[in-house]
């Protein structure tokens, strides 16, 4: 079983109190209603989809119920770190050696 730390709670807990959410960091249009199809499509339907390092939304469902990012390693399928809603991607990931 994952373990996976909300950054709310300070806590680790098991993954069947998350949901995951989706891929982080993605900008919203400010003009939705005037996009082209094609633009709507790739916004709301394409994800990349790495082997490696990838940022992700998840939500405490079962705890506080709060929306957090995550960075995990989808090769591993480890946890690298958690951190709030809203603060920027890390610029360096703990245990980079560069």
């Amino acid at each position: 079983m994952l373990l996976i730390r909300c950054p709310y709670c300070e806590e680790e807990r098991p993954e069947l109190e998350f949901r995951n959410a989706g891929e982080a960091h993605i900008a919203r249009s400010a003009n939705m209603a005037g996009e082209s199809d094609d633009d709507f499509e790739k916004f709301f339907f394409i994800r990349s989809n790495p082997k490696g390092i990838i940022y992700e939304r998840w939500r405490h469902i079962h705890g506080c119920a709060r929306f957090f990012n995550a960075v995990r390693d989808t090769v591993t399928d480890k946890f690298v770190m958690t951190y709030k809603a809203g603060e920027p991607k890390p610029a360096k990931l703990p245990g980079a050696s560069k």
